[in-house]
C-alpha cells in the first residue's frame, strides 16, 4: 500500500481502510506518520445487546495504526505494514453515534512501528484503548 503524497486525497476519499473498513464505514480524517484519525458509525457495527462490538473497536483501531505504519514505512524504504500484534481494552460502551479514533506512535523503527489507538464516544469519553504492531517490509 502506497499512500504518497498525490495519493494522500485518494486516501481520504476511498475510506483508507481497504474493503472492510468500507463496510464498516470507517472514514479517515487526518493522516501522518505522527498522527491518523478516523470515524466510524456505531449503527451496523454492534454486537446483540446493541452496543459496539469490541471487534469493530479493533477493526477501528488496526486500520488507523496500519496507515500510520505504512506512511512512517515509506520514511524507512519499508512501505508495507502487516498487522503482527493488536490488543485492547474496552473501558466504556458506545451505543449510539460516532466513535472516533487517534492513532499516535509508541515506537517507530526500521523493521517494526507500533501505535496507540485511542477510541472516544461523541461525548469525548474513552470507550477503548488499544495498541497495533506491525512488520514494515520493503517493496
Amino acid at each position: 500500500m502506497d499512500i504518497a503524497e498525490d495519493g494522500k486525497q485518494h486516501l481520504f476519499t476511498s475510506g483508507g481502510g481497504g474493503a472492510l473498513a468500507e463496510r464498516m464505514g470507517i472514514e479517515i480524517t487526518e493522516a501522518t506518520a505522527e498522527r491518523v484519525v478516523g470515524i466510524m458509525p456505531v449503527e451496523g457495527n454492534t454486537q446483540p445487546y446493541g452496543l459496539l462490538h469490541g471487534g469493530a473497536s479493533c477493526v477501528l483501531a488496526e486500520t488507523l495504526g496500519s496507515v500510520g505504519a505504512v506512511l512512517h514505512g515509506q520514511t524507512v524504504d519499508r512501505p508495507f505494514a502487516v498487522g503482527v500484534d493488536i490488543n485492547a481494552t474496552h473501558h466504556k460502551a458506545a451505543r449510539s453515534g460516532l466513535v472516533t479514533g487517534v492513532a499516535v506512535p509508541v515506537h517507530r523503527g526500521r523493521a517494526v512501528a507500533t501505535y496507540e489507538v485511542v477510541l472516544t464516544d461523541e461525548a469525548g469519553d474513552r470507550v477503548c484503548t488499544a495498541r497495533i504492531t506491525c512488520l514494515l517490509r520493503g517493496a
